[in-house]
């Protein structure tokens, strides 16, 4: 039997964090070592954009945590204490951690990542109105702006099409105006 099929068959088609059963896969849990099904869970898609960091925190959604936490299963073991570590501000997640056991070996797993260093917020590239950047959208200057090293101004309202994020800065994203590839601060563009 495949990891996958494993995986599956643990998780009886549902979310083993959530409960949900649509739009399922699987995610294996970070730090990545030798593929292993007990390293990854059946999970829906709400809450891979999460544990990814690609969505924002939904505490609502989370909630789920207060029953997910008590699996016989050490990967939702590990995964509802990474969350429940990113959502400590939350007074029922704090209580939740307090209540949380994890033996020596997952709460090392589980420590692996830093979530319990770290502020539970993902950061985001957002545009000037707050709106979440993607890789490939299209955005619209709010205001003119010179481009380095040439003497061509970017005018308000153009266009730049199939923008790419910059990875390690969320206040920037890079783009092609009159051909140039310039990087161009997120506070003065709007998604189109």
């Amino acid at each position: 039997m495949s990891i996958e099929q494993q995986v599956i068959s643990r998780s009886n088609n549902q979310c083993e964090l959530c409960k949900s059963t649509t739009k399922l896969s699987i995610y294996d849990i970070p730090p990545a070592g030798d593929k292993q099904a007990s390293h990854s869970l059946y999970v829906c898609e709400k809450c891979k954009l999460q544990l990814e960091k690609k969505e924002e925190l939904d505490a609502n959604h989370w909630s789920c945590l207060n029953e997910s936490m008590w699996s016989e299963i050490p990967a939702v073991q590990v995964v509802s204490w990474r969350m429940l570590n990113r959502l400590k501000n939350e007074s029922w997640a704090s209580d939740a951690l307090d209540m949380m056991y994890l033996d020596d070996d997952n709460l090392v797993w589980a420590k692996a990542m830093g979530d319990h260093e770290n502020s539970g917020e993902a950061s985001f590239h957002r545009d000037s109105n707050g709106t979440i950047l993607q890789n490939g959208d299209n955005v619209v200057l709010t205001k003119s702006l010179d481009v380095k090293g040439s003497s061509a101004n970017a005018k308000v309202g153009t266009i730049v099409r199939n923008i790419k994020l910059v990875s390690d800065n969320v206040e920037q994203i890079e783009g092609k105006i009159d051909d140039q590839l310039i990087v161009i601060l997120t506070k003065y563009l709007r998604k189109n």
